[in-house]
């Protein structure tokens, strides 16, 4: 049989380093717990600062500029359609969790305040294309808001990186100067960018640079760039023309000697095809506006690039 060995209880001195010990333990791992909780805020070095954009083009935007301190998704899928688009659950979270939130406002996605608001998102919301500066806003006679769609002016898109980089730098301060960095190289891509669709559009005939879009998205594109919208074929996305309508527009396309008419790859090609031929004109349903998709349209100068392409085809 094994003897059992005496019970050694601890000295005094022997409990009192253990309690230093532990104590000593204790802060170590609240330093380090604070450490992580700081790494995870917006800006740090190993985090990212967290961005919910309506739309895949702001999405592309942002991450331009912001880079590998970023992390950005959209809320509208590449291919959906921005006006009509209907929320997840899922979106909710997604902005509840969100370090920032970049919209474009004047009327395009306004239904994002209601679904932030119901989330209870604590984030900033930006809207990227309201009161910029420097910016002429156009609108339709009768209009209560003035057209949303700036970015196709490759010049004003540039005023909405501009934008992006202040709104990181106030979220993420330590990043200022690299967020003014991101902006100030995508800024001159896009001067370049905005010079190559001049280039390409001046290969237009005078007479030929009128035509028809599927809704109103082009006209801050044609009026940058020496072009002439006669007409839309919806007033809106999910509001059908009458018959009334469509017969007006076949007419002004034949009055004016419109040689195409353009919608978008998120739309039915159907009325639009319809349309064209009946007026004699070309049809392209292929543009990208509101929404990037597969390679190459999916970068804003992706899609840029591509309607200029067709565009020119179409009407040169």
């Amino acid at each position: 049989m094994t003897a059992r060995r005496p019970l050694m209880r601890p000295s005094i001195r022997t409990i009192a380093l253990l309690v230093v010990a532990s104590g000593l333990l204790a802060v170590a791992s609240g330093l380090l717990a604070a450490c992580g909780a700081a790494e995870g805020t917006p800006g740090a070095s190993s985090g990212r600062i967290r961005v919910v954009a309506t739309t895949t083009v702001l999405a592309d935007l942002v991450k331009q500029v912001g880079g590998d301190r970023v992390s950005v998704e959209s809320l509208v899928p590449p291919g959906g359609e921005v006006h009509t688009f209907d929320p997840r659950p899922s979106d909710s979270r997604k902005l509840a969790e969100a370090d920032l939130i970049v919209m474009n406002g004047l009327g395009l996605d306004d239904w994002l305040g209601r679904l932030a608001a119901d989330a209870g998102a604590t984030a900033e919301i930006v809207r990227l294309g309201e009161d910029l500066s420097g910016v002429e806003y156009l609108a339709e006679e009768g209009a209560t808001a003035p057209n949303p769609h700036l970015w196709l002016n490759v010049a004003y898109a540039r005023r909405y990186v501009e934008r992006i980089g202040e709104v990181l730098a106030r979220v993420a301060p330590a990043d200022t100067d690299a967020f003014a960095a991101g902006a100030a190289a995508y800024g001159g891509r896009l001067d370049s960018l905005d010079a190559w669709v001049r280039e390409r559009i001046s290969g237009i005939p005078e007479a030929n640079r009128r035509f028809v879009s599927f809704h109103d998205a082009l006209p801050y594109f044609a009026d940058a760039y020496g072009l002439e919208v006669i007409g839309t074929v919806v007033d809106a996305p999910g509001q059908d023309p009458g018959a009334g309508q469509i017969a007006d527009l076949v007419t002004a396309i034949k009055a004016s000697g419109v040689k195409a008419v353009f919608s978008e790859s998120q739309f039915s090609p159907e009325l639009v095809s319809a349309i064209a031929d009946e007026a004699g004109a070309r049809v392209v349903t292929d543009l990208y506006t509101d929404t990037l998709g597969d390679p190459p349209v999916d970068t804003f100068e992706g899609i840029v690039r591509w309607d200029t392409d067709r565009i020119v085809s179409a009407l040169r």
